[in-house]
């Protein structure tokens, strides 16, 4: 009966994680964007960061738990999970054939190399700790040099399109401050409050694994699938969004959700991880 209660008590934690995240985060987040007149691939890159916090609170308080190898498993259905609904978004949008474009290419192939490079420290058993923080954090500035190079050479049409609506959108908009200090503040707030869920959260993960004895990577896996609830809201969301204007820049959007958060899944918040679980171990 104690068990069933814990395990009740981590669901709806991570589901109230999800849900602010979806709700709160992630609207307020592209209404900053937009306030500001960011392009698509800016606004797919803070989409990301976004989905990523459901991710960065799970790793950050499941570390500090203790249960570093939670981590790993969390991360890695993470990264599947995006990629299998981003194409299920893509499809269901019929975009598949804005994927040719070169930039996006090289973009699905590194969110594949996201997923490659767990599976290999799990197939060969590359013990996490603190040495490998550098290198993961090499990799992320690697993937975004590339991301934003790509970019550059190869979505130009795109991006002059873009800029050509938001200035046509920009004299519509107005009281561009007041809308920035009011989402900012609102992003402050919701900050504070998914770090309370979060502390209920690691103190659940602590009690299923040490307590009732719950396989860490079976915890991780469900995990994975709770936190990437949000990015298949967004994959869809981009889409919709520009469908009016220029589906090509919803693909973007979408494209740079999931290689931004991907990459902040197993390069930064992996590493913040290990960073904690080396402290408070």
């Amino acid at each position: 009966m104690e068990l069933l209660k814990e395990i009740f008590y981590f669901i709806i934690y991570s589901l109230l994680i999800v849900a602010v995240s979806k709700y709160i985060l992630v609207t307020v987040l592209r209404k900053l964007a937009e306030s500001l007149d960011l392009k698509a691939k800016t606004v797919g890159n803070i989409a990301g960061i976004a989905t990523s916090m459901p991710e960065l609170l799970s790793v950050s308080f499941s570390a500090f738990a203790g249960l570093i190898g939670t981590s790993i498993y969390n991360i890695l259905s993470s990264n599947i999970i995006n990629f299998i609904q981003y194409i299920l978004a893509i499809k269901l949008n019929n975009n598949i054939k804005k994927l040719n474009n070169k930039a996006l290419k090289i973009d699905i192939f590194m969110v594949i190399i996201s997923i490659i490079i767990p599976i290999l420290m799990l197939i060969f058993n590359i013990e996490v700790n603190i040495e490998m923080v550098p290198i993961l954090i090499l990799l992320f500035i690697l993937f975004y040099y590339i991301n934003s190079n790509t970019h550059k050479l190869y979505l130009k049409k795109e991006e002059s399109l873009e800029a050509d609506i938001i200035e046509k959108e920009a004299r519509f908009i107005r009281k561009k401050k007041e809308k920035i200090i009011k989402y900012t503040i609102y992003l402050i707030i919701t900050g504070i409050l998914l770090f309370i869920i979060g502390n209920l959260l690691s103190a659940s993960l602590k009690k299923l694994c040490l307590q009732f004895n719950i396989p860490e990577f079976v915890i991780g896996i469900a995990l994975g699938f709770i936190t990437s609830l949000p990015e298949l809201i967004t994959f869809f969301e981009a889409q919709k969004h520009h469908k009016n204007k220029n589906s090509d820049l919803g693909v973007v959007e979408a494209t740079n959700n999931l290689l931004t958060s991907n990459s902040l899944n197993l390069f930064f918040i992996q590493s913040f991880g290990i960073v904690i679980y080396s402290i408070f171990s």
